[in-house]
């Protein structure tokens, strides 16, 4: 399983994407504020994910 780097886009939790502001040992920290429909779900600006439950959408090496 590849971890994401900051700077990636993932998707978790059947379809919800951040941007990877923060990469621990067990988890990334990611700002669902990227996502357009963020304030209608009403949602924290921030999330804790387990590398085990996410994939990468893109990648910012992949972008560069």
């Amino acid at each position: 399983m590849k971890i994401a780097e900051v700077g990636d886009i993932i998707e978790f939790k059947d379809g919800l994407r951040g941007l990877v502001e923060k990469v621990n040992d067990n988890s990334v920290i990611v700002d669902l504020t990227i996502m357009s429909n963020y304030r209608e779900l009403d949602l924290e600006e921030k999330t804790v994910v387990n590398h085990k439950r996410y994939k990468i959408i893109e990648s910012k090496n992949h972008l560069e």
